[in-house]
């Protein structure tokens, strides 16, 4: 497939690009170009995050600067390409799915020589985009700004948010709706998918894998690509630990994916990918939001086995890099597959003994269990417990209350204060402690709803001050108290979320 014939404007207000994957991976893109974009304004750009990739944040708003962000130019030193990728979606293969309505404008070195993907979401048809009209609008782009910035403030791995800028154009959905366009940065856009298509298309596979770790696990480089431990079985080795250990930072902070594909499932164990997500206000393992989830396969609670079952599918395209003989690299594959629910369980505990201010300390499961099913009866918000037990150990006991009826909640909370005494936990500064590691400040579904409503119809203040908000988890503010409430049980039970498409 050839690029697009339209003409390019360049610009040199962003500068650096590298292309090394289109380089070295050549029959896994195409070279393409952005949409015109009719009247472009930037809505948010994160100086931070620019900062960090060495790029003056007051270039990034100059006309030039936006013009990049948008799509509507092309940076002098870069090679625009959308990329190639197959997946399973809610169980069933899609042997071609691709950047659809994406741009991998190149990879930049940040400030501390890490290689980073930019890439433009939204930015117009591709040749992947499958009777799509590529575009994106600006709701959802800002959702993904807002929440993505909110889980790196929360110490989850996850792609990032440069800018949102919106083109001016109508997109048709439900009516026509304002046209955005995305920034995005992330480690790679590697994807699970990515090694399905190139599984099933040719030579590509073994310099993918190659690439994948040299870039994202370079310590393997060194090791043989054949026999006994070889690069390609710790390459799934690294990617199962990794993700392993993200799916429970997920859970820890009640995130709900919401579409966990297996082009959603990156190698480099990011986040990626914020269309219909969530998170948990009451504790409930089948909480589903998306609204093309009909069956709860991503349910909160399906979470884990779901991501164990994206990791064998890409098991399944490494058995040829693993060993020649099938039986081998099978039983090797299926050994590592193994070892993750372990890996699971030992991340979840780790950190849910951090919430409950016994990290480094041995905690009786049946602890966590019973607090969980606690939760769970009584519907208790996610977020609100764990800060209202830091609470209790001040002698304010007025918010537990508030969640966990007292008469049930008192047998419990004795055997924690027993637990924490035993392991000579102070009382203030086991609360501290706890604070640091409990959010005050989520992205509460009605709170985006709102603030993205407001966008819609051109106030950006309420998204802004959730943005503040939600980006500073941990710091309390009397003035941001309302963030702190859950939704109502009528909000709730009538919330969906949407992919955006």
């Amino acid at each position: 497939m050839a690029a697009t014939d339209s003409p390019a404007r360049t610009s040199d207000a962003i500068t650096g690009f590298e292309s090394t994957f289109a380089d070295e991976l050549t029959p896994l893109t195409v070279e393409w170009r952005g949409a015109d974009v009719p009247d472009p304004q930037l809505l948010v750009v994160n100086d931070q995050l620019a900062a960090s990739l060495g790029i003056d944040p007051a270039t990034l708003r100059s006309d030039d600067g936006v013009a990049i962000l948008a799509g509507a130019a092309v940076p002098a030193d870069g090679r625009p390409v959308a990329t190639a990728y197959s997946g399973h979606q809610f169980g069933g293969y899609a042997p071609l799915l691709g950047d659809g309505r994406a741009l991998l404008l190149g990879e930049l070195l940040d400030t501390e020589g890490h290689r980073v993907d930019l890439q433009l979401k939204g930015s117009g048809p591709t040749p992947f985009s499958r009777g799509g009209d590529g575009f994106a609008v600006v709701g959802p782009m800002l959702r993904e700004y807002l929440i993505s910035e909110a889980m790196h403030a929360l110490g989850v791995p996850t792609t990032r948010s440069l800018s949102v800028v919106a083109t001016g154009r109508g997109v048709h959905r439900d009516g026509v709706e304002p046209g955005a366009v995305l920034a995005r940065v992330a480690s790679s856009h590697l994807r699970v998918g990515t090694f399905e298509f190139a599984a099933r298309n040719g030579d590509i596979l073994q310099p993918l894998a190659d690439y994948a770790i040299a870039r994202h696990y370079p310590d393997l480089t060194d090791l043989p690509t054949t026999g006994a431990g070889n690069r390609y079985a710790k390459l799934l080795e690294r990617v199962v630990e990794r993700q392993a250990r993200l799916v429970a930072q997920w859970m820890l902070v009640g995130f709900v994916h919401g579409v966990m594909n297996t082009d959603n499932t990156t190698i480099s164990g990011e986040t990626i990918d914020y269309g219909p997500c969530a998170f948990i206000d009451a504790f409930d393992p089948a909480a589903v939001f998306s609204s093309i989830d009909h069956g709860g396969r991503y349910a909160f609670g399906n979470q884990p086995a779901v991501l164990k079952w994206n990791l064998a599918r890409f098991a399944e395209t490494l058995l040829g890099p693993i060993s020649p003989t099938p039986d081998d690299a099978i039983a090797i594959a299926t050994a590592t597959l193994s070892t993750f629910d372990g890996l699971y369980e030992q991340h979840l505990n780790e950190g849910l003994s951090a919430k409950l201010g016994l990290a480094d300390a041995f905690v009786d499961h049946a602890l966590i269990d019973d607090l969980l099913g606690l939760m769970a009866e009584h519907r208790a918000d996610w977020t609100g417990t764990f800060r209202a037990l830091a609470d209790e150990l001040r002698g304010r006991t007025a918010p537990l209350d508030q969640l966990l009826p007292r008469e049930l909640s008192a047998p419990w909370l004795a055997r924690w204060r027993e637990t924490l005494a035993r392991h000579g936990r102070d009382d203030g500064a086991t609360a501290d402690a706890m604070d640091r590691v409990n959010p005050l400040y989520i992205p509460r579904n009605h709170m985006v709803d709102a603030a993205l409503r407001a966008a819609h119809e051109g106030d950006l203040a309420p998204f802004e001050e959730l943005l503040d908000v939600v980006t500073h988890p941990f710091d309390r503010r009397v003035d941001w108290v309302k963030y702190t409430a859950p939704a109502s049980d009528e909000f709730t039970s009538a919330f969906q979320t949407f992919c955006g498409t």
